[in-house]
């Protein structure tokens, strides 16, 4: 989108219901200051007493008007669980949303946590507070913030991060000579909020719940090169009239000059966080040795050694490389990159249950909460095998299985059928899938890939009716639990860049691909892949829309990320948020739906028919 102006925002602490007050004073400074583009709203935004009148209802039932559009990240207070939890079931907010579910009309709760646009403005949010007693609304969770870590490492400067809880530690080295006493009172401090915010880099962190105002000295970060101002903002109507709303006019950072964003004022100073950062790796030197035995190793995984062994930071697991197999931050990572928990990931196993040995969600989880059969154990002859696996029993890809998800399958052939993907990329994203339990594509037998060239001359056709071309991809590693090949449309409009945007991507992990067949016959192709692939090395191959494959053998002490097929497209499609899947998980009445329109369009091009 061209930005034409700069944007103009405003910013409040804890609303406390205080919504009518609010409103007015907005509507005040929009006239005589504005206009400005969006309210943003930290703090506990709904009531703290059952005492105070129902002011959201007003607006709810269209007897108020919001006067610009509202964000508010402070879920909780009285009446927050019956609003948000109507909010959350309209048709309107069903799906993954990470720029706001709508309670009416310019009034949106940021939930969770996530990374949006806004006029040009990269904004990044935590909802909720943190509690050790996590669970319902108001509380952020350990998947909020591993998202956010993930977030973290995407490319791009994130211009405003929201927190309703201020970052322990945020007034070291700053001059607290004139700041409120409210400042040095140890509450509503979360040393993770302080971590997030050193990892993310902002140029504005703006938080409430500690109820006064306080603006820092902006100071530098570490490995980045322009400065991050902290504020702090009192609740709306409070006593003793601190300032509860802030505006600022910010160029978006995509559209700053490198000079504009090296700026430094005179009085910047070092990151309040050092102190913290030294302490975490401290804390990382005490990490259990690499080697410790067997039992020890799994520890862990099983809930009652995990409660013995308490919960420091430096023993729990790293969740970018538990989830990817790589994590940017090596050695100097808070955070145990433990081979065998990656494993189990991989075999659908719950994180927050490998990591805590518990999770809050329960049986809404979708994720298993026990160890697969295969490496429970954790033995050197779970590491080492490889090959086809000889049970397919608790997999969630074999179609006799009793965890398999059959809403999703859209058609079912000889030897393949296609499914609606998990927490699609786009929209149409599926997977063909072998139905014998396998691996990889690569070890189904050689006669099955007629069929599964049928279905992909299939979806071509049907993507192709759509104004699309499709980018099919498969990652194979040696512990691969059942094969996958992911199609993924994309515009017609983005097809010349397929081949460009992967050998970008290939060129910052360090590696070039090598191309399987020059002259684009896919067929022929697959042949020539069969021949390079020796059944124990780990690959990944596109086929781009022309058909060309693209081939890269991935060394065995290369750490290749796992979701980087996927990573690269939603790069080219400039929605980096959806990379990881787990962020776009839909309600199974949303999937039901989605598969039963793809059959219908699917129908006059499916093979098994």
């Amino acid at each position: 989108m061209a930005i034409t102006s700069t944007p103009r925002v405003l910013f409040c602490g804890d609303v406390l219901g205080n919504l009518h007050q609010l409103f007015k004073r907005v509507q005040t400074v929009n006239k005589s200051s504005g206009p400005f583009d969006a309210l943003f709203c930290v703090g506990q935004f709904f009531p703290d007493s059952t005492d105070r009148p129902d002011e959201l209802s007003d607006y709810l039932d269209g007897l108020a008007a919001v006067p610009i559009p509202t964000y508010f990240t402070g879920d909780y207070g009285v009446g927050a669980a019956r609003f948000l939890s109507a909010a959350s079931k309209l048709p309107s907010n069903l799906g993954f949303k990470t720029d706001g579910i709508q309670l009416c009309s310019n009034l949106y709760w940021l939930k969770g946590s996530g990374r949006f646009s806004l006029h040009g403005l990269s904004v990044v949010y935590l909802s909720g507070r943190r509690s050790q007693d996590a669970g319902g609304y108001g509380v952020y969770t350990e998947d909020d913030v591993d998202a956010l870590r993930a977030l973290a490492e995407e490319p791009g400067m994130v211009d405003m991060f929201l927190t309703n809880e201020w970052p322990s530690g945020v007034s070291n080295g700053a001059d607290t000579s004139n700041a409120p006493p409210g400042v040095s009172d140890p509450s509503a401090y979360d040393p993770i909020v302080s971590e997030l915010v050193a990892e993310i880099k902002p140029r504005y962190h703006i938080a409430g719940t500690k109820g006064v105002y306080y603006a820092r000295e902006p100071y530098c970060n570490k490995e980045a090169e322009h400065v991050t101002r902290f504020i702090g903002l009192a609740a709306v109507g409070n006593k003793e009239k601190q300032k509860f709303i802030h505006a600022i006019s910010p160029t978006p950072a995509s559209m700053m000059s490198t000079t504009e964003i090296r700026t430094r004022p005179p009085n910047t100073t070092l990151s309040p966080y050092m102190h913290a950062e030294k302490t975490s790796h401290a804390r990382e030197a005490t990490k259990r040795p690499v080697n410790s035995d067997i039992d020890t190793q799994y520890w862990r995984f099983d809930v009652s050694k995990r409660q013995k062994q308490g919960g420091a930071v430096g023993d729990k697991l790293c969740f970018k490389f538990t989830s990817s197999g790589s994590c940017s931050r090596g050695e100097k990572c808070n955070y145990q990159h433990d081979a065998d928990a990656r494993d189990q990931y991989l075999r659908n196993a719950c994180f927050d249950f490998l990591n805590k040995g518990k999770c809050e969600r329960g049986s809404d989880c979708n994720f298993n909460h026990s160890l697969s059969e295969e490496g429970a154990s954790f033995s050197q002859n779970a590491r080492s095998h490889s090959g086809r696996r000889s049970s397919g029993k608790n997999c969630w890809f074999c179609l006799s299985s009793p965890n398999v998800e059959s809403h999703l399958v859209i058609s079912i052939g000889e030897s393949y059928y296609c499914a609606l993907a998990k927490g699609a990329l786009v929209q149409n994203h599926v997977l063909l899938v072998p139905i014998e339990h396998c691996p990889n594509t690569l070890m189904m037998p050689s006669e099955t890939d007629m069929e599964l060239e049928k279905y992909k001359k299939a979806l071509n056709m049907y993507y192709k009716n759509q104004a699309n071309e499709v980018v099919f991809f498969e990652w194979i590693f040696q512990h691969s639990p059942h094969a996958n090949l992911q199609a993924v449309p994309i515009p017609l409009s983005k097809a010349s860049n397929v081949q460009r945007i992967f050998n970008l991507a290939a060129k910052k992990l360090g590696f070039e691909f090598a191309v399987v067949n020059p002259d684009n016959d896919s067929s022929e192709g697959r042949k020539l892949l069969r021949s390079q692939f020796n059944g124990k090395s780990s690959i990944f191959y596109v086929e781009l829309p022309e058909g060309t494959i693209l081939l890269h053998l991935v060394d065995d002490k290369e750490k290749f990320p796992v979701q980087f097929g996927r990573e690269v497209i939603a790069g080219l499609l400039s929605m980096p948020e959806r990379a990881d899947w787990r962020n776009c998980k839909l309600n199974k009445d949303e999937e039901v739906q989605i598969v039963e329109s793809f059959k219908k369009g699917f129908g006059d091009y499916d093979p098994a028919k």
